[in-house]
């Protein structure tokens, strides 16, 4: 970890309290462009689906999905574990093109999509730059170790972590590395960015702030345990949970946890990346459970229980819940309620995140299978 001097705590002082400003930020109703749909990773869209969804097409990929879907100008881009990045019409589940990455294949890292290219890394390492259009190669980067965070584009940088324990910061057209900046544990979950910062959630235990103009880290906190998800940001504050069976809320500016939420009975830890609506987070457990807290006092509003853990991250859709179980179901919640309005058998255990663009939900199955439902 980079020792904090005078001058990255002055620029803390007044870059960090800006986020403060920062209104929740969702993704529009004709794309999801990346994980979790902004690079705030507030897991929200703009688009509104029907009540009772309907299968459109299946998509065969030939292995294993855990990456979650980006949908961009009608097209679906996901990776598999047969090392391929797949890109299939969004209106009638045909394939346009296969780029194969690796042949240690496509895990949890999830693509973004940004000025024509699609981003992606993989298990050996590397990420990927390539064309949206044509499927070719534009450049790769190759890290230490596997990739399992997704990459996040703002302006002219693209930022991913490696298991190499260092995030990443290259040129987006080019691939050509600006910065890195080395942690103490795996780089396992994806920066959320807001005004000019990215925050990133980390194995080693803490949060940290770090500058994307020139990669000086300007915010670490501890975070008390190991984390697997990924921060979600709105109005100054980060809420995400831990290994320690607790989901924290962060105020920025104050830099400290306002407080902590964990099942009074239950006690799992929490891999999936928290959703932002109004007032309230919704959130997966490994106790099998969907769990909607308060994000003013960190109360529990309901919780809805599944068959299986919750890995998948849920996306909030209007007055609607979407979210995957290992069970194999897709689960949609009432928000206000967490009542159950609809399931889908998919079969195989979804790990993924729903991807949620012109009124149609994607998802990918630990059994290949791509579902789009509207």
């Amino acid at each position: 970890m980079r020792p904090r001097t005078l001058a990255s705590t002055l620029i803390a002082l007044f870059i960090v309290p800006a986020v403060a400003g920062q209104g929740p930020a969702s993704a529009p109703a004709d794309r999801w462009a990346q994980f979790r749909g902004s690079p705030t990773l507030t897991g929200v869209s703009q688009a509104t689906l029907p009540d009772q969804l309907k299968p459109i097409w299946t998509y065969e990929a030939g292995d294993a999905i855990e990456s979650s879907a980006a949908i961009v100008d009608g097209v679906v881009y996901v990776g598999s574990l047969t090392g391929e990045l797949h890109a299939i019409n969004l209106a009638d589940g045909k394939a346009r093109w296969k780029y194969k990455a690796s042949a240690d294949g496509i895990g949890e890292s999830s693509p973004a999509v940004a000025g024509g290219l699609v981003y992606v890394g993989d298990l050996s390492g590397i990420l990927h730059a390539v064309d949206a259009a044509t499927g070719k190669a534009a450049w790769t980067f190759k890290t230490g170790t596997e990739i399992k965070s997704s990459p996040v584009v703002s302006g002219n940088l693209v930022l991913i972590g490696s298991y190499d324990a260092n995030l990443y910061a290259l040129g987006a057209k080019d691939g050509k590395l600006a910065w890195k900046v080395q942690t103490e544990g795996y780089v396992h979950a994806t920066p959320a960015i807001v005004d000019g910062v990215a925050f990133l959630a980390g194995c080693d235990e803490i949060l940290r702030g770090i500058r994307l103009s020139d990669g000086k880290e300007i915010f670490t906190l501890s975070s008390g345990a190991y984390t697997g998800a990924s921060p979600a940001i709105e109005g100054g504050r980060a809420f995400y949970g831990t290994y320690e069976n607790e989901v924290l809320s962060v105020d920025l500016k104050a830099k400290k946890i306002v407080w902590t939420y964990k099942h009074p009975e239950r006690s799992f830890p929490f891999y999936s990346s928290a959703a932002l609506s109004g007032d309230r987070l919704v959130v997966g457990g490994r106790d099998k459970m969907v769990h909607a807290i308060s994000k003013d006092s960190g109360m529990p509003l309901w919780t809805f229980t599944t068959r299986a853990r919750v890995d998948s991250s849920p996306v909030i859709a209007r007055n609607r819940v979407y979210v995957g179980g290992n069970d194999g179901k897709l689960y949609v919640l009432d928000l206000q309620s967490g009542k159950s309005v609809f399931e889908f058998e998919a079969g195989g255990p979804l790990s993924a995140s729903p991807a949620i663009a012109s009124s149609r939900l994607v998802i990918g199955s630990q059994d290949g299978k791509v579902f789009c439902l509207g």
